[in-house]
Formats: C-alpha cells, structure tokens, sequence
C-alpha cells in the first residue's frame, strides 16, 4: 500500500509542531530516511530510546533521522509538558534526534501524520491503530511508507537495521 496519496503527498507533507514550539517543516526530511516513532517517557519500553539514539548517531550522515512523537495514549504514559519531556530525553538518553508536539495517535482525535501512517502494515499484517508506545514506521527517501515495526521491535534489531539499511543503499 502506497501512503502517498491520490494529491502526492507523503506523510512528510503533513504539518506538525516541533516539541520546541514551532513548526517541524517535515518536507526537511525530503530525500532522507525517517524512523516515525511514538515515544513516552513512563514506559516499559522506554529505554529504546537508547536504541534509537544509537542509529540517529550512526545513520545521520548517511542520510537518516529518528523522528520521536510524544503520544499520552496509553496509560498516561507521556504526562510531561514539552519542556519535561526535552529535559527526560536529553538528561536520561542523550537524544539528539527531532522531536514533535505531543500528540494523539489513535482515536477521534488522531493526528494527520497517524492517519497516513496506520494504513501500512507491518510483517505480521497489523493496519489499523498504534498497539502502544514506541511503534515504529520507516519512511523511505522516497516519502513513501516502506516498514512498520510492532513496539517490542528493538530499535537495533536485525530487521530494523536492514530496513535502514536498504533505504540508504
């Protein structure tokens, strides 16, 4: 399924809000690979952040971002204001990676960027809602969705990897 739509536009095209205030300008990742992931703070899975971090650092010039969206969805996970959640990222992970707005990723109240994204299925069939924090969308230089990874998937796993990986071949 192709995720640029019937206009040509890529879920790069949608405008989001950096965590900073602002506008994102996603069209600034045109021609690169973007790791699209749901992040909180209060999770389980929280420390892929770590993970994440380590292929923002080792892709980066080739090409490559890490793209993390705040989402509060699930069990309230993600409480923290903009500032809270910058101050978690850089203080306990070192994130260097861009960060969105805090936003909703399932519901009546979805944002853009997740209604282009929950139409991609991942290796195992799954459309449709994000299951829970640090769910993963690869999009490719192209600007089009070429992976989606459930949020178990370590960020530094093989299949992951290789994904990147092609992408910047």
């Amino acid at each position: 399924m192709t995720n640029v739509d019937s206009n040509g536009l890529s879920p790069l095209d949608i405008d989001i809000n950096a965590l900073t205030g602002g506008p994102a300008d996603l069209a600034q990742y045109a021609g690169k690979a973007v790791l699209v992931v749901n992040v909180a703070s209060k999770c389980g899975l929280t420390p892929q952040y770590a993970g994440l971090e380590k292929l923002q650092e080792q892709y980066a010039d080739r090409g490559f971002t890490v793209l993390g969206v705040p989402c509060n969805q699930f069990m309230g996970q993600e409480p923290g204001s903009s500032e809270e959640i910058a101050e978690f990222c850089s203080a306990t992970y070192g994130v260097t990676f861009p960060m969105t707005e805090k936003v909703e990723v399932n519901g009546d109240g979805r944002h853009q960027l997740y209604d282009r994204l929950t139409g991609f299925a991942d290796a195992e069939g799954h459309t449709g809602d994000i299951r829970w924090n640090f769910e993963k969308f690869l999009i490719g230089r192209d600007g089009e969705v070429v992976a989606r990874f459930s949020p178990q998937t370590e960020p530094e796993s093989a299949e992951v990897v290789a994904a990147v990986e092609a992408q910047l071949a």
